[in-house]
C-alpha cells in the first residue's frame, strides 16, 4: 500500500472510532443484521396513530399504543382515556384475564423493559429491568403468566415466559434457546429467532413464528406444547415478514393471522388452529396488520394504514363488515395546552418545514394527525431518546403539558440554517410559536441549483403508507426538486410496482417532480439505481438468492446495463461500501462489480453520499477517477419513506444540479450524466477552475500550468475540513477563523498532467443534526486534460486488480449456475475489466 494509502486508511480508521462512539443505532444489544428492517418492521414505533390493540375481557372496549402513552376507549365510543405518561414510550398493551391489569412495554431509550399497569389506581410496576429489548407480552389465559420475547443474554429475539406473582416476575424459562441453523440466509441472521408469541386458549401451547432452519422470510408459524419444551409443530409454512401476529380464536378453531401471500400489501387470513388452506378475509392495497379476535370471537381488532397514518378498526368475522373506530376527544391525565407552531420565511409566510418538539426530558410532542419519523441511531452524550421529527405545512398545532419546558427545532434542507426556539417553564407557552427559517445566500456567479434525491423507496413495507401526493409533501418540507423512487422488492412482494411509469421526458414541471425508477436489488454484485427506465421495469430485480429460481449470479450487472442503456435509462451504483470492506485491507468476500462496470463504461452516476461510509465511498471513486474513468458524483437517501424508524428523511443525501436549462426528467438526467453538480448531506459548496464549473473539462498544453480556482461554502452545521483534491491528493485546505458554517476564497494551484479537481467537505465526527454518519458533500471532478496524456494509476490498477482477481476465483467455483453460458458470459466481462486495469498499470502516468 502506498503511503497516501496508509494515511487514508488510518483517517479512516480513527473517524470510523469515533463516529460510533458517538453516534449509536438505537437499541445496539439487538445482535441482529439489518437492523433498518426488523427496527421498523417488528420493534414498535412512536407514531401518531394507534398500533398494537386489545379487547377487554367484557369485549367493550379496547386498549391501544398512540403517541408513546396507552389509551382505552370503548368501541361504541369516540372518546379515548390515556392510562400513562410515564418517563418513556408505552407500546404493545395487553388486558389481564380479570380486567384489573395491563401489560405493555416502556421504551426508556436504552432498552425496552415489561410493565405492568394497575389500572382503578394508575399505578405502573417494572416486571424487567435487563437492559434487554422486552416485546411482545402476553397473559397466558388464566392470568398466572406470561409469554414474551426478549434478547436478554444473547441479542437475539427467543421466546420466554414467566410466571407473576406480587407484581414480579418469576421462574423464567427460555422457552426457545440459542440455536445456529445449518441452512443459508440472505438477510436474516444465522441465529433462530421466535416472535408473535400467542397462547392457546387451553393455556398448554404457545403459538409463534420461528424462522428455524427457514432460509427466506421470517419463518413457519409453529406450536409448542409446553409439556414437551424444545418441540415445535408447524402449523403453516409461508414466507412472513415481522407481522405475521398470528392469534388464536377463544374458541380455539383457527386463527387468524397478517399476510401478504403473494400480494404486495399485508391482509388479514384465517387459518384452522392446527393448519390448512388460510382464506383471506380484508382485501386492499395498503396493510392490515396486528389482528386480535374479541373474548366472544365474532370481532377482530386490527390496525390499518388505508389512509396513510394508522387507524384502528373492527371486522365482523362472520360477514366481513368493517368499522373504523374513530377517536375525536382525547382525555389527557395532565392538563394540556395547545400551541400553534408557524415556520415562516422572511416575509413571514408559513413554509413547509421538518419540526422536532422536544420536553425538558426530551420526550416528543407531535400534532394529532402527522407522520412522526424516527432517526435510527441516538446520541448517548446528548440524548435520552433517538431524534424524532414530523413534517409540517407551515403551522402544526401540538397539544403538550401545561407548564413544561419546550426546546422546538426546524430544518428545511442544506439551503436554510436551522432554526431552534426555546421555552422555560416559568415563561409560560405562548398560543403561537414563530420560527422564522433563514435562507443561505451563495455568491451568484455559482448559478442556481435544483436538488433532487436519487434515491428514495416510497412504500418498502413500513407502518405507513405513501402516495405520490404525500412523498411530494415531504419532499417540499425538505425543499427537495425532485425524486428518484427506486421501485424495489421486499421479499417477495413490489409494493410500488403499480406506480412505474415511462418518463414524460420533455414534459415541463411545475410542481415537485416524482420519478419512478428501479433499484436492481443483487447484493453479490452490488445494487444499482436505474433512472429514466423508457419501456420496462426488470423483473425479477435481483439474482443470487439461494434455494429459489434465482440462485444463479447470472445476469450479472454488466448484463442488466446492457439492457438499461437499450432503454435510454442511466445505471449508478448505491451505497456503495463501509470502511470495514476496504480497510485495512480488501474484504474477502467483497463482490460488488463497481471496477468491472467502472470498466466497460457502463456505470453512468456513483453515488458517493449515500447509505455508506462516504469516505470510504469516496476512497473507491477517487481510484476510479485515477485510472481515467469520468464518473460523476450522485446522492441518494435510500429512504424508506413510509417508515416510522428510517434512515432519512428524504433528501438527507441529495444531488444539486445546475439550473440552465427547463425544469424536465430529460435536463435532470442530462445534468446527472455530465456531472454538473454536487452532492452533499449538509453543506452548499461550489468550486470553478478557470472561469469552469463541475463537469467542464480544461485543457492544458502539457507544461506546467497555473490554475486559478474559486469555492464557497455554507452549511447549517460547523465544518471541520474544506479542502480542493487534486487526483486523490489534498492541494488547498481552507483555514477557517471562528467561523465554520461559511466561507469565500480563492486560490492558484500549478499542474502539469492530466487530472481532476473537486472540493469537498466533511466532519470528523457525527452531528446530531446532520442524521448521516457524518456530514459529508464534494462537488464532481471539473476535468484537466493535457495534450493527449491519459491519467493513469499504477496502484489504483493495483487496487483493482486484486478486487478483480477474488471475483474471478468466486465465479469460477460458483454452483448455481444454470448453464455454462451463464459462467462464460460473466467471465469474459471480468476479463475485460482486467485487461482495461493491466493496461493502466502498465503505462501509468502517476503513482
Amino acid at each position: 500500500m502506498s503511503g497516501s494509502g496508509k494515511v487514508m486508511t488510518a483517517l479512516l480508521l480513527i473517524a470510523s472510532w469515533t463516529l460510533q462512539s458517538q453516534r449509536v443505532p438505537v437499541l445496539p444489544q439487538i445482535e441482529l443484521p439489518h437492523d433498518y428492517y426488523f427496527r421498523e418492521l417488528y420493534l414498535p414505533q412512536l407514531m401518531s396513530g394507534p398500533s398494537s390493540p386489545d379487547w377487554s375481557p367484557d369485549g367493550l372496549q379496547l386498549v391501544y399504543a398512540m403517541a408513546g402513552s396507552l389509551w382505552k376507549q370503548d368501541i361504541q365510543s369516540q372518546t379515548a382515556e390515556q392510562l400513562t405518561e410515564g418517563d418513556g414510550y408505552d407500546y404493545q398493551p395487553d388486558w389481564s384475564p380479570d380486567g384489573k391489569e395491563i401489560l405493555f412495554v416502556r421504551y426508556n431509550g436504552q432498552s425496552m423493559e415489561l410493565m405492568l399497569l394497575d389500572i382503578a389506581s394508575g399505578q405502573v410496576t417494572p416486571l424487567t429491568a435487563n437492559g434487554a429489548v422486552n416485546l411482545e407480552p402476553k397473559w397466558s389465559p388464566d392470568g398466572h403468566s406470561i409469554a414474551f420475547v426478549s434478547t436478554l443474554g444473547t441479542g437475539h429475539f427467543l421466546l420466554h415466559t414467566a410466571n407473576v406473582d406480587k407484581d414480579k416476575l418469576k421462574d423464567l424459562v427460555t422457552r426457545t434457546p440459542d440455536r445456529v441453523s445449518a441452512i443459508k440466509r440472505y438477510y436474516y441472521s444465522e441465529y433462530d429467532h421466535a416472535i408473535n408469541p400467542a397462547w392457546s386458549p387451553d393455556g398448554n401451547s404457545i403459538l409463534f413464528v420461528s424462522n428455524r432452519e427457514v432460509a427466506h422470510g421470517t419463518g413457519n408459524i409453529v406450536s409448542m406444547d409446553l409439556d414437551n419444551p424444545g418441540e415445535t409443530t408447524t402449523i403453516h409454512s409461508e414466507e412472513t415478514a415481522w407481522k405475521t401476529a398470528p392469534d388464536i380464536s377463544p374458541d380455539g378453531s383457527r386463527m387468524v393471522y397478517s399476510s401478504y401471500l403473494g400480494r404486495n400489501w399485508q391482509q388479514l387470513w384465517l387459518l384452522p388452529a392446527t393448519g390448512g388452506y388460510p382464506i383471506q378475509i380484508t382485501y386492499g392495497d395498503y396493510d392490515n396488520t396486528s389482528p386480535k379476535w374479541s373474548p366472544d370471537g365474532k370481532r377482530i381488532a386490527y390496525i390499518s394504514n388505508r389512509t396513510g397514518n394508522t387507524s384502528l378498526w373492527v371486522i365482523d368475522s362472520y360477514v366481513g363488515k368493517e368499522m373504523p373506530v374513530v377517536t375525536k376527544d382525547l382525555h389527557y391525565l395532565r392538563p394540556r395546552k395547545d400551541v400553534v407552531i408557524k415556520t415562516v420565511d422572511a416575509l413571514g409566510r408559513p413554509i413547509p418545514a421538518r419540526v422536532s418538539v422536544l420536553d425538558g426530558q426530551g420526550k416528543f410532542y407531535a400534532p394529532r394527525d402527522v407522520w412522526i419519523h424516527g432517526d435510527d441511531s441516538r446520541y448517548p452524550k446528548s440524548q435520552q431518546f433517538e431524534t424524532h421529527y414530523f413534517h409540517s405545512t407551515g403551522i402544526a398545532n401540538v397539544s403538550v403539558p401545561a407548564g413544561i419546558r419546550l426546546k422546538i427545532t426546524a430544518q428545511k434542507g442544506p439551503d436554510y440554517q436551522i432554526a431552534t426556539r426555546q421555552i422555560a417553564e416559568n415563561e409560560g407557552l405562548p398560543d403561537t410559536i414563530t420560527i422564522p427559517l433563514s435562507r443561505w445566500e451563495i455568491p451568484a456567479s455559482f448559478g442556481r441549483w435544483w436538488s433532487g434525491d436519487l434515491h428514495v423507496h416510497m412504500n418498502y413495507t413500513g407502518n405507513y403508507r405513501n402516495t405520490t401526493a404525500i412523498l411530494r409533501e415531504q419532499a417540499r418540507a425538505e425543499n427537495v426538486d425532485f425524486i428518484y423512487n427506486l421501485i424495489v422488492n421486499k421479499e417477495q412482494r413490489i409494493p410500488d410496482l403499480d406506480y412505474y411509469t415511462p418518463p414524460e421526458g420533455s414534459k415541463i414541471e411545475k410542481d415537485i417532480m416524482i420519478l419512478q425508477g428501479q433499484e436492481y436489488h443483487t447484493s453479490f454484485w452490488g445494487h444499482l439505481g436505474l433512472l429514466n427506465l423508457t419501456e420496462h421495469y426488470l423483473v425479477p430485480d435481483y439474482v443470487g438468492y439461494p434455494y429459489t429460481a434465482v440462485a444463479s449470479i447470472f445476469p450479472h450487472n454488466s448484463y442488466i446495463a446492457d439492457e438499461v442503456h437499450r432503454q435510454n435509462g442511466l445505471i449508478g451504483y448505491v451505497h456503495p461500501f463501509y470502511d470495514f470492506q476496504l480497510f485495512p485491507k480488501q474484504s474477502e468476500t467483497l463482490t460488488n462489480a463497481l471496477p468491472v462496470d467502472a470498466a466497460l463504461g457502463n456505470v453512468d452516476y456513483y453515488e458517493v453520499v449515500g447509505f455508506a461510509h462516504h469516505k470510504a465511498s469516496a476512497a473507491v471513486w477517487y481510484m476510479l477517477l485515477n485510472c481515467g474513468l469520468r464518473i460523476p458524483a450522485g446522492a441518494g437517501t435510500d429512504a424508506m419513506a413510509n417508515y416510522a424508524s428510517l434512515r432519512g428523511p428524504v433528501g438527507l443525501n441529495r444531488v444539486y444540479v445546475e439550473q440552465n436549462g427547463t425544469f424536465t426528467s430529460d435536463h435532470m438526467i442530462e445534468q446527472v450524466k455530465r456531472g454538473k453538480s454536487f452532492v452533499t448531506n449538509g453543506a452548499l459548496l461550489g468550486l470553478t477552475v478557470n472561469g469552469s464549473n463541475p463537469g467542464d473539462t480544461i485543457e492544458i498544453n502539457g507544461q506546467k500550468t497555473n490554475l486559478q480556482f474559486r469555492a464557497f461554502l455554507r452549511s447549517a452545521v460547523p465544518v471541520d475540513h474544506l479542502e480542493v483534491v487534486w487526483n486523490g491528493r489534498v492541494i488547498h485546505e481552507y483555514a477557517f477563523k471562528e467561523d465554520r458554517n461559511t466561507a469565500d476564497f480563492t486560490g492558484q494551484i500549478e499542474v502539469d498532467g492530466p487530472g481532476w479537481m473537486v472540493l469537498r467537505a466533511f466532519n470528523d465526527e457525527a452531528n446530531p443534526d446532520i442524521p448521516d454518519y457524518y456530514p459529508y458533500a464534494t462537488t464532481s471532478p471539473i476535468y484537466i486534460t493535457s495534450s493527449g496524456k491519459k491519467l493513469m494509476s499504477r496502484s489504483s490498477a493495483v487496487f483493482f486488480l486484486e478486487w478483480i482477481g477474488r471475483i474471478e476465483k468466486i465465479v469460477s467455483s460458483f454452483d448455481a449456475f444454470r448453464t455454462m453460458e451463464e459462467k462464460e458470459l460473466i467471465l469474459k466481462d471480468l476479463n475485460k475489466a482486467r485487461k482495461f486495469y493491466e493496461n493502466c498499470f502498465t503505462n501509468a502516468t502517476i503513482e
